[in-house]
């Protein structure tokens, strides 16, 4: 029984620096459910509309969601669960047009609209004749200017749906990495806390295949944990600053220690389990724990508390 033990977990330190490399390329990265709608507004003319309002009502749950176009006469709103929509756009003294749409799982639809005059612009006014002429209509003002007008392409002044789809994957990522992370220091914690029962003379092998047990399933929610960390997409042009940086940093000392742990402390096992005492390099397996537990929580406490 004890041989099988002492196998387990030398298979666990042996393999455990490939599984740490093979989730990075054999899976693939979650995809997020939300999708997106985009479009332009344009008036009566054919001209752009700048700060129409564009209300989207989910039809299955009756939450709205609200944007305005720009200068160009765009506008977009993302993460949106699927379901039935209805889009209203308004603009003043035009009038208002909506339409409905169903947006499937991670759309990215489209969403035009042409607002007409409104109809009270063209009614007589009160005790005007019905055959009276109509009076003059102003002319229109001249239209303000807009950012083609500074000088901006038309491809800079446009929002990037693809750039916003990415920031929202490593948006989502993250989350699960911070939740996984915050999960993986319960049983790093007890790991460290089992080695006192696992390192004497007089130390049973229960003590010993409970610490291995703690030990195995810490070093597997790191690996998830770091997983959805690395797979994160990167948005090109961002920088890392602040407590992010010293969190990233400290991943240099706690990883490389998740590694190190388990295989020396498979060795340790075996020789505890041979009725000898800890030596050559199994004897560093507590002092590289302590110090990769170390790192793992201040890396945590880097993104917790604001210095």
């Amino acid at each position: 029984m004890k041989t099988r033990v002492v196998k387990f977990f030398l298979t666990i330190g042996i393999l455990l620096p490939l599984l740490a490399s093979a989730p990075l390329t054999a899976q693939t990265p979650v995809q997020s459910d939300n999708a997106q709608i985009s479009g332009k507004v344009t008036g009566p003319s054919g001209a752009a509309l700048s700060a129409a309002k564009v209300s989207i009502k989910n039809l299955n749950t009756g939450e709205s969601t609200e944007a305005q176009t720009d200068a160009t006469g765009l506008y977009s709103a993302s993460n949106l669960a699927p379901g039935d929509y209805e889009i209203s756009v308004t603009a003043a003294g035009l009038e208002t047009k909506s339409t409905k749409i169903t947006l499937a799982v991670g759309a990215n639809q489209s969403a035009d609209f042409t607002l007409a005059a409104s109809p009270s612009q063209g009614a007589p006014a009160a005790g005007q004749l019905p055959n009276a002429p109509a009076p003059a209509q102003k002319q229109p003002a001249e239209a303000e200017p807009n950012l083609q007008d500074l000088g901006f392409p038309n491809a800079e002044t446009k929002s990037n749906a693809k750039e916003q789809a990415l920031l929202d994957k490593r948006t989502h990522m993250l989350k699960i990495h911070q939740r996984l992370g915050l999960i993986t220091a319960i049983p790093l914690a007890a790991a460290v806390i089992s080695s006192a029962g696992a390192g004497g003379r007089n130390t049973s092998s229960t003590s010993r295949d409970l610490h291995a047990a703690i030990g195995a399933s810490a070093a597997g929610l790191y690996i998830a944990t770091a997983y959805f960390a690395i797979r994160a997409p990167r948005i090109p042009g961002t920088q890392t600053r602040g407590q992010i940086r010293w969190h990233k940093a400290l991943a240099w000392i706690h990883g490389p220690g998740m590694i190190l742990t388990p295989i020396l402390g498979a060795i340790a096992f075996n020789q505890k389990s041979r009725g000898e005492k800890v030596h050559g390099i199994a004897s560093a397996h507590l002092p590289v724990a302590l110090v990769t537990a170390g790192a793992y929580g201040a890396a945590m406490l880097a993104v917790s508390v604001k210095f």
